[in-house]
């Protein structure tokens, strides 16, 4: 009986999830021969404040990105203005 438990951060919708549970259970399946009724697979969920990885808490990563993506427009536009 394979077991698998995913660790992922809070944020993915119910139907994000059925799809991953899913996908794993028929992977389990089809990689390593394991009968569909035998495979069990469950999710926890953290708080984004409650990993860390690379030095940079989750939260704080999300954070940065976001301001970076949203600076990414004025980056470009300048850019095609031939100005920098």
């Amino acid at each position: 009986m394979p077991l698998v438990h995913v660790h992922m951060a809070k944020g993915r919708t119910d139907e994000q999830k059925r799809a991953l549970l899913q996908g794993i259970t028929r992977v389990m399946h089809e990689t390593v021969g394991a009968p569909v009724e035998s495979v069990r697979v469950w999710i926890s969920e953290f708080e984004a404040t409650e990993f860390i990885a690379g030095g940079e808490i989750l939260a704080d990563r999300r954070v940065r990105l976001a301001a970076e993506a949203a600076a990414a427009p004025a980056q470009q536009e300048w850019n095609e203005e031939g100005t920098s």
